[in-house]
């Protein structure tokens, strides 16, 4: 019998199935429950009673940009709940970011990124470990998980395997490749929200807090850095010849995915453009894998730029960015990091207006929160593309050009509200 590619694929999609099945959420609740009543008997009734809390557990193994996007969350929370012990589970990547996260008493990692064969078992298996070895002997009494999305990395079983008795997070009906991806999830939660509505990512945070019972007191987000980060800073833009006269803008050239990264070209004539018109001194910002980016923009600008790419940390750069008065680059982590420390911030996003405003690349839910914005988008998607930029590389973002982000930075740098280093406004257009 000749085996044609659609049975082999419907194949393989059986038998991930059969090898998936022991760490479904149907069978691990199954198994859990009965364990769980026998080691700690479960409150009765779903609802969360405030009163009988006293230690939280949030879980949230998000990308960087999600995690500053979770600051106003974790301290409206602390304010819900000021007497409570919170815990906060995030990725190794992002422990610098929030080791010194006022709002919680305790910050764990968890390290779901397997490759190969049996990837959902060896995940699920790490779960198992951290809850049992971590998590159980905590005796939480709440587990919340704060992604609205798909969840891929595990986090609704480790809020599970906590063994607190309340587990909250949104429903896996919120979203049509959610209810997809993460069949089932909503069994092992105990209240779910079922918000269905197209609302920025702090605004799915905060209406967390409200489902709980909160009264949402401030919605800025925070970025939390330490005398050490402070001082980096400040030597830094010392040994670089900048002072407080300066104009300081941030450029950011990188990005989680190549689609989303504007060309390298583009921010270099930019730049040009900025040298001759406002003699500023441009911070050039990015992580790990990005070097390159930086010092082609370094060669290409001379000294005006201040090249720190993969040389700070994410605190270090959050620092950094508190200094600058601008910030222009890719819808990337320094980009939230910016709107974090109160920077304006020109976004330059792959996702053509004509795009699906529910998409991951959407500035409509993940855009700059906070401070004053202008997001340059595509007028429409480049074909093959549709409801978003689908390509491996730079495509649609192609389509902005330097004019555009030009007459952006004028906007921003001429708006009564910045606070620019005196004599900037007298610049020449």
């Amino acid at each position: 019998m000749k085996i044609t590619g659609r049975t082999l694929t419907a194949f393989k999609s059986a038998a991930q199935s059969i090898l998936s099945w022991p760490a479904s959420p149907q069978v691990t609740y199954s198994l859990g429950e009965p364990l769980f009543r026998l080691l700690s008997p479960r409150r009765r009734g779903k609802a969360v009673d405030l009163s009988q809390v006293n230690r939280v557990l949030v879980v949230r193994l998000d990308e960087i940009g999600d995690i500053i996007l979770t600051s106003a969350f974790l301290r409206e929370l602390r304010r819900l709940l000021p007497a409570a012990r919170i815990t906060l589970v995030v990725k190794p990547a992002v422990y610098n970011l929030v080791e010194l996260c006022p709002y919680v008493n305790e910050v764990l990692t968890y390290d779901g990124k397997t490759d190969g064969r049996l990837e959902l078992w060896r995940r699920h298996g790490r779960a198992i470990h951290l809850g049992w070895r971590h998590l159980w002997e905590s005796r939480f009494d709440l587990a919340i998980v704060p992604r609205w999305d798909v969840d891929i990395y595990h986090a609704v079983y480790l809020a599970y395997f906590s063994g607190a008795p309340w587990r909250v997070g949104f429903s896996e009906r919120v979203i049509d490749h959610k209810r997809r991806a993460n069949r089932h999830f909503d069994r092992l939660l105990t209240q779910t929200l079922g918000d269905t509505t197209l609302r920025h990512e702090v605004e799915h945070g905060l209406n967390l807090i409200r489902s709980l019972g909160g009264r949402i007191q401030a919605d800025r987000l925070e970025s939390w850095t330490g005398a050490e980060d402070e001082l980096f800073a400040e030597h830094i833009l010392e040994a670089n010849g900048v002072d407080s006269r300066d104009l300081l803008i941030a450029f950011s050239p990188g990005a989680g995915a190549p689609k989303r990264v504007w060309p390298l070209d583009k921010f270099v004539e930019l730049g040009e453009w900025l040298r001759d018109v406002y003699r500023p001194r441009i911070v050039v910002v990015g992580g790990p894998g990005e070097e390159s980016l930086g010092q082609e923009i370094e060669q290409r600008l001379g000294d005006i730029v201040v090249n720190l790419v993969g040389k700070a940390t994410l605190r270090q750069t959050g620092a950094l960015l508190q200094r600058c008065h601008l910030y222009v680059g890719n819808d990337a982590s320094p980009m939230h990091l910016a709107a974090a420390a109160g920077v304006p911030v020109i976004e330059i996003s792959c996702h053509p207006k004509s795009g699906s405003p529910m998409h991951l690349n959407s500035p409509q839910r993940f855009g700059p929160w906070g401070v004053p914005y202008l997001v340059l988008q595509p007028e429409r998607s480049l074909s093959p593309c549709t409801d978003g930029c689908a390509a491996a590389q730079a495509h649609c973002i192609r389509s902005i050009e330097v004019e555009q982000v030009k007459q952006a930075v004028i906007a921003q740098l001429f708006q009564p509200a910045n606070d620019l280093p005196v004599g900037v406004a007298g610049y020449a257009h």
